[in-house]
């Protein structure tokens, strides 16, 4: 045969997902030489040309969904199956492509391509399919998760990092503009003083679901086509980052007679809760919040409250119009003022800045003692 001869050939696939990625899927380089429809998997329709497959592809869908494929992979011929799934959404011109029968993000891009070129693919996806066979075998240990995170992560809920999701605004099109928005938004909460250490960025993929009223009377089958339709996937942004270069933990403990802990907390535009003041004579100055806000005010440093009796205060989301959503003032007031007519006392973890001095008796292994690498 010629080497410019051309055949059917997978040339690529939609999943980003290339380690999920298994020998019974269309994998990119795979000659598509027939296929059959249903359960005969003995009768294969040539496949000459991408054109002509995806005109043979639309009359076996108005029959089965699941069809065989025969295609050549290096010196072996395949039968593995798939499913028939349109491709765009021209009414004029309707064109069809398989998927595979195991996953559904597993789409694939037919081309007319020469034998050389599929060559080149068949042994990039063999590389990706054994990758790990080329390690050592694995086996699974045991590891006491309980003991772990109750000596290394004693606050319970506390998971050492934080993170914000950002939706896309109804004109965001693309998602430069969400992480232009992220970046803007974490400036600006460090530029407030909020001693945030940026630890990554990335990509979200987003389900929206939006169910119209259907009449009763239409069949399950069709309410659920018309709830399909309603489906949008959007990209969003998540935000990872550290509270401070550590937490550190203050003990808050109320004296027969007092009726507030002395802390005044005021919230930044970006939805960080920071200790606005602290009041003489007072648990709060007691437990070393006075000295602290006097050195956060020197240095331009805001005094932020990670958590709250282990249960965090930062802000989560920010939706689609824009809103931050975050911790409710009407719950942090109610659990103060709980705490204060029982008196009890309440613990706080505050975002530690560099070279803040905080004077504290040594504490046993706390998630305050963990701290970002030094570069």
């Amino acid at each position: 045969m010629g080497s410019d001869q051309r055949v059917v050939c997978v040339k690529k696939v939609k999943q980003k997902v290339a380690e999920e990625w298994d020998e019974s899927m269309p994998l990119p380089g795979d000659i598509i030489e027939g296929i059959a429809a249903g359960a005969a998997a003995n009768t294969f329709v040539p496949a000459k040309a991408r054109s002509v497959l995806s005109s043979q592809l639309g009359s076996f869908s108005r029959q089965t969904e699941v069809i065989w494929l025969k295609v050549r992979r290096g010196d072996s011929v395949l039968k593995l199956q798939a499913c028939v799934v349109k491709k765009g959404c021209s009414k004029l011109q309707r064109r069809f492509t398989i998927r595979a029968a195991s996953d559904e993000r597993h789409v694939v891009g037919l081309a007319d391509l020469t034998y050389e070129q599929c060559t080149a693919l068949q042994e990039m996806s063999r590389k990706i399919v054994t990758m790990d066979s080329r390690g050592f075998n694995k086996e699974a240990i045991k590891y006491d998760w309980k003991m772990k995170v109750g000596t290394y992560i004693p606050d319970e809920g506390s998971t050492v990092v934080s993170s914000i999701l950002f939706m896309p605004l109804e004109r965001e099109h693309n998602i430069e503009a969400t992480t232009t928005r992220t970046m803007a938004w974490f400036s600006a909460a460090v530029s407030s003083g909020a001693p945030l250490v940026f630890v990554n960025i990335q990509t979200e993929q987003i389900t929206n679901s939006k169910r119209s009223n259907i009449p009763r009377k239409e069949s399950a089958r069709i309410r659920q086509q018309k709830y399909t339709t309603d489906v949008q996937r959007l990209q969003g942004i998540r935000l990872w980052f550290l509270p401070g270069v550590a937490e550190v933990s203050f003990k808050l403990t109320p004296e027969k007679g007092e009726t507030r802990f002395g802390m005044n907390i005021s919230r930044i535009d970006e939805g960080f809760i920071y200790v606005h003041s602290v009041t003489k004579e007072t648990a709060a100055e007691r437990a070393g919040l006075g000295d602290l806000l006097e050195q956060a005010n020197k240095t331009g440093h805001l005094v932020v409250i990670s958590r709250l009796e282990g249960r965090s205060l930062m802000p989560s989301t920010v939706s689609s119009d824009g809103l931050i959503h975050c911790c409710d003032n009407a719950e942090i007031k109610e659990t103060l003022t709980s705490a204060m007519e029982e008196l009890d006392s309440i613990r706080i973890h505050i975002m530690s800045w560099p070279n803040n001095r905080i004077h504290q008796a040594p504490q046993p292994l706390d998630v305050s003692t963990l701290r970002p690498p030094q570069y």
